[in-house]
């Protein structure tokens, strides 16, 4: 499975980076292919191309805030491929919220 992910919390400091760190652990330990971006203190970092986003089977929005290019997933989210949820959700349930994106 191939999964793409924004983390981004009101700070953009720890919370990004713990929940971008849990959710590639996770992936990892499953054996998926993952891509992080995250918009934290230090502006946008390994941004996600469309061609990305397009390719990928689900996304996980782990964030807490706005963030810079929302429109990029909007087919996925038409096609009930994307997950919302705090970042703080994904620090402390990695597990099951990889186990929820494998049912989409």
């Amino acid at each position: 499975m191939k999964v793409v992910a924004i983390t981004a919390c009101p700070t953009g400091v720890a919370h990004t980076y713990m929940a971008q760190e849990a959710i590639e652990k996770e992936c990892r330990k499953r054996g998926y292919e993952v891509q992080v971006e995250t918009q934290g203190s230090m502006g946008v970092e390994n941004e996600l191309t469309q061609e990305e986003v397009d390719g990928a089977d689900v996304v996980i929005l782990a964030v807490a805030i706005g963030i810079e290019g929302e429109e990029r997933f909007d087919e996925k989210m038409a096609a009930g491929k994307v997950i919302s949820i705090d970042p703080g959700e994904v620090i402390k349930h990695p597990t099951e919220v990889l186990d929820r994106a494998e049912k989409l």
